[in-house]
Parts: C-alpha cells; structure tokens; sequence
C-alpha cells in the first residue's frame, strides 16, 4: 500500500489509511494511540477515560483536555478527538459541550478533529482558522448531506452505512449504496465505514471508491479498548443476526439484541416518540459498555460482530487488515 499516494494518509500523515472510530467512554487514550502508533489514525470518543457522567460544561472540557494530553503521552504520531454537534431535530441539545469541546480541541491544538452531525456549517470555522484538519461523519448521510459538508470546507468525508454500529442515518442506506454515490458526489477523499473488519472490507471499500476505511466494532474487540470484557466477549459469540437497529434522536442506533433492545422495539410500535426511545438506550450505555450488562445494558456495535473471533491488539488489527488487504488484491489479479 502506497501512503503517498492515498490521499487520507497525506492529509492526516498518516501510514494507513485505517481509521478508528471514536465510540461512547471506550475509545480512549490507550486504545487511541496503540491505533496511531501501528500508523493509522486513533481517535479520541465522548467521554473517554471517564466512567462517570458529568452535567458541568467546564468539566466535560477538561476531562477531554486530560484525556487528549495522555494520548500525547503515549504518542509522537497524529490523532483526533471527535466532536460530536446537536441534532438539527434539536438544536440546543447540548449546543454548550459541543462548544467547550472544540474550544479545548482548539487550545491543544490537536491535528485533526472528527466532527460527528450534520449541521457542520455552523461548527468548522475556529478549527479552519486554527490549521486543523476536519473530517466529518454525517450521522445522517447521504448525498445531499456529504455536498453540504464538503461545500462547508471539510478535507475528507466519512460514510457509515447502515451495517454499522452506534448510531447511522435514517435513511438506512447500506455500506454498498452509500459509498460509491458520495465517491461520485465529492472532490474530497471519501472514507468508507459500516461493515468492515478485515482485509476483504478494505479492498472492498477501496473498490467502491473510498480512500479509506472507518472502524468501530473491531477495534472494541482489542485488548486496548475501554469497554467490558463481557462486551467484547459478546462480539465473540455475536452470530449474523445478533445485532438490531432502533430509531432515535440521533438517527438509528444499532447494538447487540438483548432486552434492552426489544424493549426499544415495543416502545416504538406503540408509537413512543425518538425521544422516548433515546432516552431508553442512554441510561444503559454506562452499564452496558463499561459495567458489562449486556442482558439489560446498551451495546452498541455493528452488525459485522458476527465476523469478529478473537481479540487482538490494536496494532495487530492495524497491520493484519493493512495485509489481508494486500494478499486479497494479490488473489484477484491472479484469477481475474
């Protein structure tokens, strides 16, 4: 794999084009940096390093600014923190943490930062004016939506189809439809996600035209990631159709079917609202992620868990799917 050819590993200067995804309190500063050392691009999730939830908007920016200061502990190479902005259904929803978070990414003067939400317009300029580069994730996403963040001036957009983890469009537009259209759509370099955990993901999202690949649920099941042993070994024994996915405020929210998730279910066809279901599954993200209830706790990964068998380090993912990759394309030359 060429680097200076790939246009995501020149603007991040970055040795692969593998980028993980920042997840809910999991993806901290160890994990992160295990990422960016084997040469990909780690990133830095809400609330990460912490395990309990904080209401106070100064605090939330400092437990970023410890956590991104650790990172630069562990590593001299480039990473990000993501931003995560309000929904546009509700756009004062914690308009004021988003703020203190770009401030803080601002002040540390972090390399890159993964703005997560559509109305990125209102959010990018401090990080332009500041030399930072800005990927951006539509929670939401589609075509209209990755021409809005480009023409805001993003450098590189990320589009997670609907087989991912976490919370995807409501559009539900799979991995395999998404990607190639926005490709089509866009100047900028496309990173894809959703779906992919191997060397066969990865030369499959290069084939539809993406210039690198975005990855949440692989890297849960790595020894570096902050979420519960019971969590990752429930990736493990995840099969096919273990995972589901519930609409919320955030868009559709997909994690490990479990009773919690049944009960998003029923809540829904008896017509409770986004809010209603929301605000079901957020309660339980705590117990499920870092406490391990993975009966009546949130977890949120993608429906590629069923492809996931063992737990690795983050640099063996890293450099294992960075081969695959090359002996996958090795193999199709030969027989085509």
């Amino acid at each position: 794999m060429n680097s200076k050819k790939n246009r995501v590993c020149r603007l991040l200067n970055i040795e692969y084009p593998v980028i993980q995804a920042p997840m809910l309190w999991i993806t901290g500063a160890r994990l992160v940096a295990a990422v960016s050392n084997a040469g990909g691009l780690g990133v830095i999730g809400p609330n990460a390093g912490s395990t309990t939830v904080t209401k106070d908007v100064a605090e939330t920016g400092e437990r970023l600014r410890r956590e991104i200061q650790r990172v630069r502990s562990l590593t001299s190479k480039p990473f990000a923190v993501n931003i995560v902005l309000p929904p546009p259904a509700f756009p004062d929803l914690g308009k004021e943490f988003t703020n203190r978070t770009i401030q803080v990414a601002v002040e540390e003067k972090v390399p890159a930062v993964v703005i997560t939400g559509e109305n990125m317009e209102t959010y990018i300029d401090p990080f332009k004016r500041a030399g930072i580069t800005v990927l951006c994730r539509g929670l939401s996403i589609n075509v209209e939506i990755a021409k809005r963040a480009e023409a805001a001036g993003i450098d590189c957009m990320i589009a997670v189809g609907f087989e991912g983890g976490g919370h995807s469009g409501m559009d539900q537009l799979p991995t395999f439809v998404l990607v190639p259209q926005i490709v089509r759509a866009l100047k900028i370099p496309v990173v894809a996600g959703g779906g992919i955990a191997d060397g066969r993901g990865m030369v499959a999202a290069f084939a539809l035209g993406a210039e690198g690949i975005y990855m949440g649920t692989r890297f849960m099941a790595t020894t570096e990631c902050d979420t519960h042993p019971n969590v990752k070994k429930a990736i493990l024994e995840a099969i096919d159709t273990s995972t589901v996915a519930s609409a919320g405020v955030m868009g559709m929210a997909r994690g490990i079917r479990n009773n919690l998730t049944d009960k998003c279910q029923k809540v829904a066809a008896s017509g409770g609202s986004l809010v209603d279901v929301s605000m079901l599954y957020r309660g339980t993200i705590i117990p499920g992620l870092l406490e391990g209830d993975v009966v009546d706790g949130s977890v949120g990964c993608g429906a590629v868990a069923g492809m996931i068998t063992e737990i690795k380090d983050a640099a063996d993912v890293v450099i294992d799917i960075v081969k695959e990759a090359e002996q996958v394309l090795s193999d199709l030359k030969k027989a085509m």
